[in-house]
This record gives structure tokens, sequence and C-alpha cells, in this order.
């Protein structure tokens, strides 16, 4: 059977997978050579960040997909949809109709890479641990709403919760609460350097050249037990400082899969290469990007300088003539095809004027042209960023009320350590899900702790309608509290969204599984490739 590009649309984040290799699978994972994986990315360890691979520090999605591959949670996401189901855990679930109790019950037997047993007490060693460390550059947030955790036995888990959180299964789905052996990792600090003991799917060796990794090898982990059917043996990563240099090895046969960081081009490029046995395959994408705010700088702090950003963007333009339609205008924090999700932004400003952008300024009294600078990183979310940012530059001041400088970072873990110091005046970031819900791309950025580390506060989304959606176990219901939070969101600007993604993966047609690569969170499944027959 030929093998079909399939094109998906966003709906929902929901929609299965299709298996966009057919071919034979026999011999898939029987040994023979391991399938490579391209990133194009860097994993370093700096001063500011020493343990990129501690899931206390880890908090991008790259280390994300090393760690989902050899940390077990208690959760996972399934295949397709949104709804967690047990992966270290034999069952789990509330025990109490206010979503405030929540047990799980471990399977037998499970084991850590070392052969060491993992019992109850290294899942609340890992949770009191990340709570410990306590590291706001990390996914702690998370895990916050957690009052205390018990263990009745050596198979039993019991998570007492300060309020209650129908999102809470979807947490412990995610890396933040990854099982970490109590017997290797320290209680109160963090696990330096790249060296990984977990239970999961895979054991990993990670090779370094200085504090960067080059190359991570992912060996199948015969102590594995958990839900997760693995296709593979073997799973290289090889991480590239670029996605030209990526599309080069792929062209080259030199690595097997890509999927994040392709360019405009190189995607249009892709559609094209069957003949030379490369299949693309767009997936459904929740990916956003924004720009955000430090709401004291004095440049940004009155409300209507943001505001009047929010009236001279135009989105369309930048998914046009940077992106050529590999993403769509976002007008909210919240993408399209979640529940909850409402136009806020466009509702409230309109299309862009520079009439309007100059009324809100006058009518506030500030002085124009507003100058700062805008700030970006260059090597973690594309070739396209800086591209971007020019065009983002050119829109503000061609209005001749801003007089924008741009500033590219090419250190990601400088740049994630400068904007969380409040080096920054407003600066691009981009999104991926922890998980398929409202709720993760609203109170990651609101209140103390939050992923940023803005000041921005909002008293009533962080004490009334945040807490009001977590109650709803049923999400529709909670969709009128997203409304209001996205309408509070868009009258202050604390942070400005601009597109939502899709997701493409590019592969040698020899590859199977590639269909299932991604999951709803936009999350890398490496155990889902295999090796098929080439057309």
């Amino acid at each position: 059977m030929n093998r079909k590009t399939l094109v998906l649309p966003v709906v929902a984040g929901l929609l299965a997978p299709v298996l966009a290799a057919c071919g034979s699978t026999d011999g898939a994972g029987d040994g023979g050579d391991p399938i490579v994986v391209g990133v194009a990315s860097q994993i370093e360890a700096t001063e500011a960040a020493p343990a990129p691979l501690d899931p206390a520090q880890a908090y991008d999605v790259d280390a994300w997909n090393m760690l989902r591959g050899t940390l077990q949670t208690l959760m996972r996401l399934p295949r397709t949809g949104t709804a967690p189901v047990p992966e270290a855990a034999e069952s789990c679930g509330f025990r109490d109709t206010q979503n405030e109790q929540y047990r799980c019950t471990l399977r037998k037997g499970l084991k850590f890479s070392n052969g060491h047993a993992l019992t109850a007490r290294d899942v609340k060693f890992s949770i009191d641990r990340m709570l410990k460390i306590d590291n706001t550059s990390g996914p702690v947030s998370l895990l916050y709403g957690i009052d205390k955790v018990e263990t009745p036995n050596d198979s039993e888990v019991v998570f007492h919760l300060k309020k209650p959180d129908a999102t809470f299964p979807q947490k412990l789905a995610t890396p933040a609460a990854a099982i970490v052996d109590s017997e290797v990792y320290p209680k109160d600090r963090l696990y330096k350097g790249f060296d990984l003991i977990g239970s999961g799917p895979y054991t990993l060796k990670a090779e370094h050249s200085s504090d960067r990794v080059t190359k991570a090898v992912f060996t199948k982990n015969p102590q594995y037990k958990g839900g997760i059917e693995v296709k593979n043996d073997k799973v290289e990563m090889r991480f590239f400082g670029d996605s030209g240099a990526m599309e080069k090895a792929l062209r080259k046969g030199d690595i097997d899969v890509m999927n994040r960081g392709m360019s405009p081009d190189q995607i249009k490029g892709f559609e094209n290469a069957r003949g030379q046995h490369i299949v693309l395959q767009e997936v459904p994408g929740q990916e956003i990007r924004y720009i955000a705010f430090d709401t004291k700088d004095p440049k940004v702090a009155n409300k209507a300088v943001r505001q009047a950003m929010a009236q001279l963007v135009d989105r369309s333009q930048l998914v046009r003539d940077v992106y050529a339609y590999t993403g769509d205008p976002l007008y909210s924090l919240v993408p399209t095809g979640l529940t909850g999700h409402i136009n806020s932004f466009f509702n409230k400003y309109g299309n862009p004027s520079v009439a309007a952008a100059g009324k809100t300024l006058q009518q506030a009294n500030i002085t124009t042209p507003v100058k700062f600078t805008l700030s970006y990183t260059t090597n973690h979310y594309g070739s396209s960023t800086a591209k971007e940012f020019r065009a983002l530059q050119s829109q503000l001041n061609d209005s001749k009320l801003f007089d924008v400088s741009i500033k590219g970072v090419d250190s990601w873990q400088q740049f994630r350590a400068d904007s969380r110091a409040g080096k920054y005046t407003a600066y691009g970031m981009g999104w991926f899900a922890d998980f398929p819900d409202a709720d993760n791309y609203i109170a990651p950025f609101i209140g103390k702790g939050n992923f940023l580390n803005t000041p921005y506060r909002n008293s009533r989304i962080e004490s009334q309608l945040i807490p009001a959606t977590r109650q709803q176990t049923d999400r529709n219901a909670a969709a009128d509290g997203f409304k209001q939070v996205q309408n509070a969101l868009a009258d202050d600007v604390p942070i400005l969204p601009l597109w939502q993604g899709k997701q493409y993966v590019a592969a040698r047609d020899d590859i199977t599984g590639v269909g299932w690569a991604l999951n709803s969170s936009s999350a890398l499944q490496i155990w889902e490739l295999g090796h098929g027959v080439a057309d």
C-alpha cells in the first residue's frame, strides 16, 4: 500500500492521528538500526540551570520529551483523547465528591532501571522533593495544589489537595509528577548533569560536549511495566543548531524523523519530497506564541501601552508573510479547539487600527513614540522567529506611535533566566501545553510563582474564577468561567497572544507510526515509531 500524507484539522486537539505510513511493519522494533530523531534545539546545563534533566528543573518541550521516555508518572495521556489513563498506577481516582482526595494503587513489580523496587514511598518522595526544592524555573507550580501525600502501604498513594481540582489527574500525567528513585536523587537539591534513573519504557545514555547534549540514546527498558506498547528497541535523538542542518540530515538519510522548528519553506519542500522517500504529516497542534510583558517596567506598566500594541499587531500578516499559513491567528491565550475558547482580543480590539491605538495612548496621556526593546530567543522556536520579530517591529514602528528595537538571544537557558529575572521589558515566548485543557493555558501565567515570573496579579482570576473552574469535573461546565478569565486578560494585556501553530512531522517513508508520534499535548511519543518498508 502506498503511504498517505494525511492533513488533519485542528478540532479540539482530540482527533485520533491516522497512520501516515502504511507499509509492512514486520520486524519493527526487532533490533537493527536505531530510529534517529532530529531535534533543532539545545539541552544544556548552565550556572543558572545546572540540571536540565531533573524533573524539578526541566520545563521545556525538548527536555520533557526525554523525561517522558525514561521516567514514569502515575498517569499518562493515551494515544487519542485528553482523559489520562493509568501508567505506573494500576488505578487512580477521586475518593470524594469535592475533588479534594485522589488515591492511586501502583502496578505490581515496578522497578527502576538500576533494579531498585519502585514503591509508594518513591512516589511520595518525588512529589515532596519537587515541592521542597521549589525551583520556580521548573514545573513545580503544577503541584502547588497538593496539601500532603500519604502512603498507607507500599502500593497505595493518597493525595490530599488544598482545594478541589478536577484537572489533577492531568497534572499527574506530566513530568512534573515524574517518579524518581529515592535512593539516588537528593531530597532537597537538584540532580545535576545528564544522567537519568527511571522506570519508563527506555533507559537513557546522554552524550554531551562540555555542557550541551549532542546525542541521547534511548534503549528499550527490560524492567518496564506500564501501559505503553514500545514499537522499537532503540531511538537516538540528535541535536542540531538549526532546522536547516536537520533538514539536510533527513534528506541524506542520516536521521529518520524531524518535527519541531520547521520553517514554512521546509514544510513546502517536504510536501513535494515523496520522490525522495520523505513523507510529511500534519497533526493537530495547540502550540501558541505570544509576547509577555514585565508589567512593572515603566515603559509598559500603563496598560494603555499594552492595549495599543494589541490594537496594532496584525496577526494575519504574521501568519501569511512569515509563516505561510502554517499557523492561525490567535486572539486568546486559550487556543481554538479547546473547550472554553473565545476570541477575547478580537472582540475587544477588532482589526488592527493605528487610529484606535493612537486614541488609547492619547487618553492615557502617554507620550509617543513609546520606546522599548522587544527580545526573543533565536534558537528555540525555529528559524522563522527572527523574521517574525522584524515584522512585529515594523508593524509597531510604522504606526509612529512606537519606537521599538529588537534583540535576539542565542542561549535559550540564558533567555529563560533573564526573562524570569525581569531583564526584558517585553519578550516573545511559546507554550506547549502541559495537558490539553483551557486551565493549562491560563493558570500557569497567573499569580505568585507563575511560569514567567511576571508581576501581573488579578485577584478575581486567582481566587475566584480559576478555583471555580477546577470544581467542574465536566469541563464544558467550566466554559463560562474561562470566558470571564479571557475577557479580563484581554482588558489587562499582561500577555499578547499572536498565533497558534500547526504541528508537522517529516520522516523517511520506511518509518511507521508517524501519525501517532505526537499526542494531544504535542508531546513526542518516540515509542510509537517503528521500521517498515519503503515505497
